[in-house]
């Protein structure tokens, strides 16, 4: 992961945040242009679709409670959607902690359909899409389900400040109107927040061959071949499965290839006709489980050297929801066609 150390110079900050002429545009056409932006942002900062998507309305809300006269005032009304969208999504994230523990089971971020509308707000191949490779790399792997995992080991105010310098290239003092504190404390943070992803940062390995390790898995899957699963399995790979205490899930994480090659099987042979999918998963190969043409579990991998090491199965149906076939991709924060999912 390309991580920056040093602020975004002003000329890379994103052209949205950058008055236009000195006369910034607050119509509706151009103040609605954000709302993508926005949800990438939030969505980074909350781990949740849904939250994210409340987040973003929440900070329309306050646009339009503003009257003409100061909504014209505002220099750039991009960074303004910004700075609001961030201490909202501040304050959900201050209150998450209380809300995980009463949470049944364990808590797994939501997963997403296609990563190419979340890497930066915009298809790859736009006109404006960022020509640094390095750039792209960053904004994809923030969807990752690893380094989401990663930020919720942070406090709220690390998160804020790591992903929106490190990843979306935010100046510190601007970060510092959003956090409340100095762009020093804000630099602190942020390189508090680094080493948490370093500490956890694994080889990457290739979404080609990932996606070729995860196609054997669910063919081992299909199979019930214990042994080959054991066999693509690191011998203390864990399995986290969300439900939210809406569906059956393992409250404790499974661990170790045997047993969750065993709990795998298991769940074949009580769910007939179980139907795998290969399907992206916040932007990596990932499987997708259909009961009855129905979305039951969508699952991310995470691997080191060519063995699955994490299994992170969402079950939760209020996570599941553009997933499903009959979703809006309109009315949704994905603007993709829901694929199907299920499993553990």
């Amino acid at each position: 992961m390309t991580i920056r150390s040093e602020p975004a110079p002003e000329h890379d900050r994103p052209e949205h945040d950058r008055p236009r002429d000195g006369r910034p545009d607050t119509g509706l056409d151009a103040i609605m242009g954000e709302r993508r932006q926005l949800l990438n942002i939030a969505y980074r900062l909350l781990g949740s679709l849904a939250e994210a998507e409340d987040a973003v309305q929440e900070t329309y809300v306050r646009w339009y409670a503003m009257s003409p006269q100061q909504r014209k005032a505002v220099e750039s009304p991009g960074a303004w959607l910004t700075t609001v969208a961030g201490r909202i999504c501040l304050d959900v994230l201050g209150s998450a902690r209380a809300r995980r523990e009463r949470y049944v089971g364990e808590w797994v971020p939501e997963p997403l359909p296609d990563h190419t509308e979340w890497m930066n707000g915009r298809r790859p191949g736009d006109r404006d899409d960022p020509a640094d490779p390095a750039d792209r790399v960053t904004l994809d792997e923030s969807v990752d389900m690893a380094f989401l995992v990663v930020l919720e080991s942070m406090t709220p105010a690390e998160r804020v400040a790591f992903i929106l310098h490190d990843v979306f290239r935010y100046p510190f003092g601007e970060v510092a109107a959003i956090v409340g504190r100095t762009p020093a404390a804000c630099r602190q943070l942020a390189s508090s927040a680094r080493r948490r992803v370093g500490a956890a940062r694994v080889p990457a390995t290739s979404a080609v061959r990932q996606a070729g390790v995860v196609r054997d898995f669910k063919q081992a899957w299909e199979a019930k071949d214990i042994a080959a699963l054991v066999g693509l399995l690191d011998p203390e790979a864990t399995m986290v499965a969300d439900g939210g205490g809406l569906v059956g899930a393992a409250l404790r994480p499974v661990v170790g290839s045997e047993m969750i090659a065993r709990y795998l099987v298991d769940i074949g042979d009580r769910a007939p006709g179980l139907t795998l999918l290969e399907r992206s998963v916040n932007g990596r190969p990932g499987l997708v489980a259909q009961h009855g043409g129905v979305t039951m579990t969508v699952a991310a991998f995470g691997l080191a050297e060519d063995r699955i090491t994490h299994i992170w199965a969402v079950r939760n149906p209020e996570k599941l929801g553009p997933w499903s076939e009959d979703h809006d991709p309109a009315a949704g924060a994905s603007g993709v066609d829901g694929a199907g999912g299920v499993a553990p």
